[in-house]
């Protein structure tokens, strides 16, 4: 079980917002997908516990990592900026019983509104996270725009209430229960925002590559999630019938569903720690590169995909920037293999 689980605008990013496309915009890439692809950054930790007394999690630092392994320019994107989230607090919030709690709920509203301006433009965002909170972010944007979808891939379910939640009372954290709350069980702070709970139904979400660990089964209430309408492909069924497999029937599960679109989101740790060990609470029985990459091309492919964030990976864990790399050249592989993929 994982141990957490003033926006700033720049000319460019308030450029790409008003529809100003910059050169590697015209990539090849974007025109074979017919969609301008524009990078947010959108660098939170609030979701996630400190890793140590008065240490910051890590994962702050994503963003600028992998912009440094060049995503924009491989993904053949605009720079749409920076969401930058309110300062990190230790210690509990009682009022909403979430760590950082208010500042969650102004966070999401200020990235809703930048991830919503981008999607009116017609783009397509790849959010670069963060923690798994700021999906709060891009469902209430498009909750407020319709009916929309998610494709959750991710080693653990984020949605599974804890057994016992007084002893966490204050300390919940956003980042592991951000499913539950984009599906409308947790404070109206968090899920009530602007009165749309829930940002998705949970019937129109589809999850993949969830697995338990010993722990998960004493903390968590796995019964909640294993009994929900949530569409799932967890790791036994992608260990029998192949991660193509999975990927197809979720997005067939979300292109039959009354919805106008889907979302999907991408925590690093669906990935196997011995290939993405630069995460908070390694997976010891997740994905290889190829594999993620086969899923996020077969759902990237679908003309109802509207955007992806990405969460989780930790540089301060990743000296050497190789898992990092890897991570790049996989979403940037899956977006060049969607845009062959796609429908004209």
């Amino acid at each position: 079980m994982r141990r957490g689980h003033g926006q700033a605008e720049d000319p460019v990013g308030q450029a790409a917002q008003n529809g100003h496309r910059n050169s590697s915009a015209c990539s090849t890439l974007n025109v074979r997908l017919r969609r301008v692809i524009s990078v947010l950054d959108a660098p939170s930790n609030l979701g996630l516990r400190p890793p140590r007394e008065g240490h910051e999690p890590g994962v702050r630092g994503l963003a600028r990592a992998l912009r440094e392994h060049g995503i924009a320019g491989r993904a053949g994107a605009e720079d749409a900026g920076r969401v930058d989230p309110p300062p990190y607090v230790f210690g509990p919030d009682h009022t909403t019983g979430y760590l950082n709690g208010p500042a969650l709920a102004e966070y999401s509203a200020r990235l809703a509104a930048r991830v919503g301006g981008l999607l009116d433009a017609g783009r397509f965002p790849l959010v670069l996270g963060g923690d798994c909170s700021i999906l709060l972010g891009p469902m209430l944007a498009l909750r407020a725009r319709g009916t929309y979808g998610l494709a959750h891939l991710d080693g653990h379910d984020d949605y599974s209430p804890r057994l016992d939640p007084a002893a966490h009372a204050g300390r919940l954290t956003a980042g592991g229960l951000a499913l539950g709350l984009v599906t409308g069980h947790g404070p109206g702070a968090l899920t009530d925002l602007d009165g749309l709970r829930p940002y998705v139904a949970e019937e129109h979400v589809a999850h993949i590559g969830v697995q338990r660990e010993p722990e998960d089964h004493a903390d968590s209430d796995l019964a909640a999630f294993d009994t929900s309408r949530i569409d799932r492909y967890p790791i036994e069924y992608v260990r029998e019938h192949g991660a193509d497999a999975a990927a197809r029937a979720a997005r067939a599960h979300l292109e039959d569903a009354p919805i106008e679109g889907f979302w999907i989101h991408l925590d690093a740790d669906i990935l196997d720690r011995s290939v993405m060990p630069a995460v908070d609470s390694p997976n010891p029985d997740g994905l290889s590169f190829a594999e993620l990459t086969s899923v996020l091309a077969t759902l990237l492919a679908s003309p109802r995909a509207v955007g992806l964030h990405v969460g989780i990976y930790d540089p301060e864990l990743d000296p050497d920037g190789t898992a990092g790399a890897a991570l790049t050249s996989a979403l940037t592989t899956a977006l060049t293999t969607a845009s062959a993929d796609a429908p004209p």
